[in-house]
């Protein structure tokens, strides 16, 4: 999709447009692949637009060697300067007085308003060219399409005379695309948490009007259930072509020069972006609850203690453990559970700061129906409940009750990719449990993983001297 977008953009081009020679210092073919498919892996966690064209003026065309970059966005028939890259930029995130120009008026807004890209060789010729207070020689633009309509522009000057040619014009036309596409998903996110929002406030509004309450309460349930499948699936479609993007790639570079020194690395990473590929998929399992389970009578006391020994997690020696007196024998995947645990280790840990500390603890506890339903719905019963308990800032109160939705994270762009505790919550569903997250007693947050306690004769005439304690 990129290529072609590519070809048609350069099809288009006035044929008194020559191509330049490469200024000195532009990318070699692979710098840009890695570039670019650096972008393709980042951009599934850009979570605005803002951030987005910040990202791309910063960490795509930044890394490529272009003197300077300034991205347009379109408000109506005009275009608002919004982020920049170089001279043009000396406030870092912060545009102060934003250059605005109308569609049609200079280079930008000819490009706004033909949605055609331009190459311009000499700017002192050419008659639609506006003086900045520090005149380039040459430039090159190219529109921001989506949806049919130009969204804004990405403009670049260079003091020299014909500093660009189609391998510039080729690289920003697939960072447009690249751009374009991201923008298509952002505008449908706020959509549909527009439609999520409006029936949120109906809801509060019909509240006493008891008539009407089932009918909008199924509505709001279909709605978020259509909101939770359209995040799902497009949020793994989105995820799945990007590794394809990275494998491809490298495997490009790889045949540009298949006994370079970097042909190994090349390779590497071809193969750590099927690896994640794979995990996934199992990632995926085990949130729908069809990942093969091989449950067994396993002591939760001895599956942390074991966890914390082995320090697979990289926390061990930040770890308190206060176990139960004598946990009830617990039937689960052992394997998955230590994974699961090993993910809350790590959101954990990542959560506090240097010197913080992680508590895990486990209790006995039984739960009536009332305690059952506020765990989401759970049998009555026996439990034994696992919590690990950390000291960082803590989740926002509007984002609990959407933790454990696939693919959505609190973590800055690019340090995850929200689908540890969507795994956990499946995980915990498939072996009969269930999670919940609240705030913790003093700071931080608190996970806990309800495990149902196994049927075992020899624990029940114990349970009183067990120490559990009634949760219900």
């Amino acid at each position: 999709m990129t290529k072609a977008a590519a070809e048609e953009f350069r099809l288009n081009l006035p044929k008194t447009m020559r191509p330049a020679p490469p200024p000195a210092g532009r990318p070699d073919d692979t710098t840009s692949l890695r570039t670019l498919n650096a972008f393709a892996v980042d951009v599934m966690t850009i979570r605005s637009a803002e951030d987005l064209f910040w990202y791309v003026a910063r960490n795509v065309v930044g890394r490529l060697n272009f003197v300077d970059c300034v991205i347009y966005q379109a408000d109506g028939r005009e275009l608002v300067q919004v982020a920049a890259l170089g001279e043009k930029n000396p406030y870092d995130r912060a545009i102060v007085n934003p250059l605005r120009i109308p569609f049609g008026h200079g280079i930008t807004g000819q490009v706004a308003e033909t949605r055609e890209p331009i190459i311009i060789d000499d700017l002192l010729k050419d008659r639609n060219y506006i003086p900045d207070a520090q005149p380039a020689r040459s430039e090159i633009c190219v529109p921001l399409i989506s949806q049919g309509q130009v969204v804004g522009v990405i403009d670049s000057e260079h003091p020299e005379v014909a500093a660009f040619g189609e391998a510039e014009l080729e690289i920003l036309t697939t960072i447009a695309a690249m751009t374009s596409a991201k923008l298509d998903l952002l505008a449908e996110a706020e959509r549909s948490n527009q439609r999520y929002r409006d029936l949120m406030r109906s809801h509060a509004q019909l509240t006493e009007e008891t008539s009407h309450r089932k009918a909008l309460e199924a509505e709001l349930f279909e709605a978020r259930k259509l909101e939770a499948i359209g995040r799902l699936t497009g949020g793994f479609a989105h995820e799945f072509n990007n590794l394809l993007t990275a494998i491809s790639g490298n495997l490009e570079l790889l045949e540009l020069d298949p006994t370079g020194p970097d042909a190994q690395r090349s390779l590497d990473d071809a193969q750590a972006a099927a690896g994640r590929g794979a995990r996934l998929i199992q990632d995926m399992l085990a949130f729908a609850q069809r990942r093969h389970l091989e449950p067994e009578i396993t002591d939760l006391n001895e599956l942390v203690r074991s966890t914390i020994r082995t320090d697979r997690a990289g926390a061990g020696d930040t770890i308190d453990f206060d176990p139960a007196g004598q946990a009830w024998p617990v039937r689960i995947d052992r394997i998955a559970a230590e994974i699961a645990l090993i993910n809350l280790i790590l959101n954990a840990r990542d959560a506090m700061p240097e010197d913080g500390r992680l508590r895990i603890e486990t209790e006995n506890t039984r739960h009536d129906l009332a305690g059952a339903r506020a765990l989401g719905g759970a049998a009555a019963g026996r439990y034994v409940r696992l919590g690990v308990i950390d000291e960082g800032t803590g989740i926002p109160p509007e984002a609990l009750p959407r933790i454990f939705d696939p693919f959505f994270t609190t973590k800055p762009v690019g340090e995850g990719k929200g689908l540890g505790l969507s795994m956990v919550m499946g995980f915990m569903k498939q072996s009969g449990g269930w999670v919940r997250a609240r705030p913790g007693p003093t700071r931080g947050t608190t996970i806990d993983l309800f495990f149902p306690a196994a049927d075992d004769p020899q624990h029940e005439a114990g349970q009183q001297e067990a120490g559990q304690r009634d949760a219900g």
